[in-house]
């Protein structure tokens, strides 16, 4: 059975710092490309940041320089480490393997960064 079990988010102000952490169980975790996703009231799902098995990421230019994303391999955990948040920042924070099979998702945790 694979799980996403997201954790770390909270009610912040804006220049603060929050780590989300993410288990994962139930899939091959080194040799899968792993993402962090959010969606704001109102708007579409967003790709935030992406890690491929090798460590490379990407990120979107919104939280490029203040966004970090990282993962261990030996714990099966990925983490996002945001600093400098703003309210914009505020959504529901998803952990995703995307492209493994069809696609599994975390149930999400919400961050919410007041001005």
């Amino acid at each position: 059975q694979v799980q996403l079990v997201e954790s770390g988010g909270g009610l912040v102000q804006a220049g603060e710092t929050l780590r989300l952490s993410c288990a994962v169980s139930g899939i091959p975790f080194s040799g899968v490309t792993l993402a962090w996703y959010r969606q704001a009231p109102g708007m579409q799902r967003e790709l935030v940041a992406r890690i491929r098995p090798g460590g490379n990421t990407i990120y979107a230019d919104s939280v490029k320089g203040r966004f970090t994303i990282s993962r261990d391999n030996a714990a099966n955990m990925v983490f996002l480490q945001m600093n400098s948040l703003k309210p914009e920042d505020t959504a529901v924070y998803y952990c995703a393997a995307p492209n493994y099979d069809m696609g599994y998702w975390g149930k999400g945790t919400l961050v919410t960064v007041s001005s």
